[in-house]
């Protein structure tokens, strides 16, 4: 007999030490299937971003998809996708325009002060010296509260009420904005131009805005802010604006039998959910996109023909 026939067979039935051994191990893994832990966020996160989009177009395109699959409702896919529009978007976009700044003087006494203040019914107010370019700093409207239990205004002095004011170029992007915002604990900042112009002044609210929609409060019923003018024939326009308020406003004729609003209306221009920075014309008005969500437009950008 030879060596090579001495050896046992490894897989005969001969040898059932090597199939029970072989046996266990299997019954082991089986079990340890049966037991896999349930996989955490972070890892559903990584498999939902494993195709690892290139660009914002594509991420853009896998948040719709994992929406349209459930993976989260409709509300959040909004705010992940004004999240990251704000990247996109600059002070210039959304502030409130130099000739809509409801403005304090620093010398200005509380009989004076006061009326503005109660009209305008802001929390904070920009406070200038000889002009709108002079700023001295923010006004709090909560620091004028002791003024309406005291008996003697004589005391008043606008220079223990001013804060510091935080002033940013129209090229500051609303991401980072909002990062100073929360670091700084400012909600109000001051736009200036590139010669140091006052062009505006744009708010926490301003900005969070263009990630959750509009927010309203008791203040917002009858909201002139809706139409912004930045330049003689450049407006920023809330899409919600009624075709109505609308045709008053630029003195045009577009039927409102279809849409109540603006936004309705382009929309139907466009004949899809267009993207931020498309354009299109609506009696002899130009149209451009400044912010959309997965459902309307939220904010438009529109030009008057010279």
């Amino acid at each position: 007999m030879t060596a090579a026939q001495t050896e046992p067979n490894v897989d005969s039935p001969k040898n059932p030490g090597q199939d029970r051994r072989r046996d266990l191990g299997d019954s082991n893994t089986a079990r340890e299937d049966r037991h896999e832990p349930r996989r955490s966020v972070r890892e559903w996160l990584s498999d939902l971003f494993s195709d690892e989009p290139e660009n914002l177009d594509e991420l853009m395109t896998l948040l719709r998809d994992a929406a349209k699959r459930q993976l989260f409702d409709e509300e959040a896919l909004n705010v992940f996708l004004g999240a990251l529009h704000v990247g996109d978007m600059h002070a210039r976009d959304i502030m409130i325009p130099r000739s809509s700044l409801v403005v304090v003087h620093e010398d200005q006494e509380p009989a004076a002060l006061l009326p503005i203040v109660i009209e305008a019914r802001h929390s904070r107010f920009p406070v200038v010296g000889d002009d709108v370019d002079d700023i001295k700093g923010i006004l709090h409207a909560k620091d004028l509260l002791p003024l309406v239990l005291a008996q003697d205004h004589g005391k008043f002095s606008m220079k223990d009420c001013i804060r510091p004011a935080s002033v940013i170029p129209e090229s500051k992007r609303l991401n980072v904005l909002l990062q100073e915002f929360r670091s700084t604990r400012n909600h109000m900042a001051i736009v200036v131009d590139e010669y140091g112009q006052v062009s505006g002044a744009v708010t926490i609210e301003d900005v969070l805005e263009q990630i959750v929609g509009e927010i309203e409060d008791e203040y917002d019923v009858d909201d002139d802010s809706l139409v912004k003018q930045l330049e003689p024939n450049s407006f920023h326009v809330k899409a919600n604006v009624k075709v109505e308020d609308f045709n008053e406003y630029f003195a045009t004729r577009i039927g409102d039998e279809e849409f109540d609003t603006i936004g309705g209306v382009v929309l139907k221009a466009f004949g899809h959910l267009p993207d931020r920075g498309e354009t299109v014309d609506v009696e002899g008005l130009h149209f451009e996109v400044l912010n959309a969500d997965s459902r309307r437009l939220r904010l438009l950008r529109v030009n008057k023909p010279d």
